[in-house]
């Protein structure tokens, strides 16, 4: 059985204006093979149901940096264990709610004064501002529940020190492509370990064969934890630096250009997962 696990912005979306048009061929070639294409993201659920809903893709989704996998109900056969019941969705928690980092950033508003913003207290014409979003989008990005993004604005030195107060309130930040994201002690190379054992158990104990796609330092996670990393070029920053040397594919075009072409070579190459 093959899986496919993809980081969406700046991997799967265009960095810039978010469109996914050069991937939908390989996409398309994925659905008809019957390989889940499964979004392993720092967006919240409500924005990936969103997208999900543009792809016509119907399949498990991980979201804010491995805090939460969401199946939707009835995918199984049986109720994953571990998971519990939430609106149309089997869920499995891995980080506190979104109101204990809003507490730890408010205790040290005082110490970082101007240094650092972060969503929730932007809000979405805030967002907007930050990301190139826009103001429905940025709602959507607003609706979180398990972490809390945030931008630095001063310098690297201070940037440490901010850090390490973080890490001594009991945060576990994670820099991503733009945003230092505060959650809970997970990330998203072990939501796509338990995926894939869930899809394992499911499928008899089958073989799973898996691709991770991702773009940025928040990707190394899962990166690193999957059989095949495709590691997409990015237009603002360098290659995430991975550990592992074997089994890794770099892209040479940038996001949904980069993904399709490394997802091709890797369903050329992989005789177990050939089209």
């Amino acid at each position: 059985m093959a899986l496919v696990f993809t980081d969406l912005d700046g991997s799967l979306l265009d960095h810039d204006d978010y469109s996914f048009d050069a991937a939908l061929p390989v996409l398309a070639k994925l659905e008809r093979a019957g390989i889940p294409v499964i979004a392993v993201t720092s967006k919240t659920r409500v924005e990936i149901e969103r997208i999900r809903a543009e792809l016509d893709n119907r399949h498990p989704f991980v979201v804010e940096n491995g805090a939460a996998i969401y199946i939707p109900r009835g995918y199984f056969a049986e109720q994953p264990d571990g998971t519990r019941e939430r609106d149309d969705y089997w869920v499995m928690e891995f980080s506190p709610d979104r109101q204990k980092w809003l507490d730890i950033l408010q205790s040290l508003e005082a110490g970082f004064s101007g240094e650092f913003e972060y969503f929730h207290r932007a809000r979405v014409a805030g967002i907007v501002e930050m990301t190139g979003l826009g103001t429905a989008e940025a709602a959507l990005a607003n609706q979180r529940e398990f972490s809390e993004p945030v931008k630095w604005l001063g310098s690297d030195e201070r940037k440490a020190e901010f850090v390490g107060s973080l890490l001594s309130l009991g945060a576990h930040p994670l820099q991503g492509g733009r945003f230092l994201t505060l959650a809970g002690d997970c990330d998203k190379g072990r939501a796509l370990a338990r995926l894939r054992e869930i899809y394992a158990a499911q499928s008899g104990n089958v073989v799973i064969r898996d691709i991770a796609i991702g773009d940025s330092r928040n990707d190394i996670a899962m990166l690193e934890a999957a059989e095949t990393a495709l590691v997409i070029k990015s237009p603002v920053h360098d290659y995430p630096p991975l550990k592992r040397e074997n089994g890794v594919i770099y892209s040479e075009g940038f996001g949904p250009v980069g993904w399709a072409e490394g997802v091709g070579q890797w369903l050329g190459e992989s005789t177990s997962v050939a089209i």
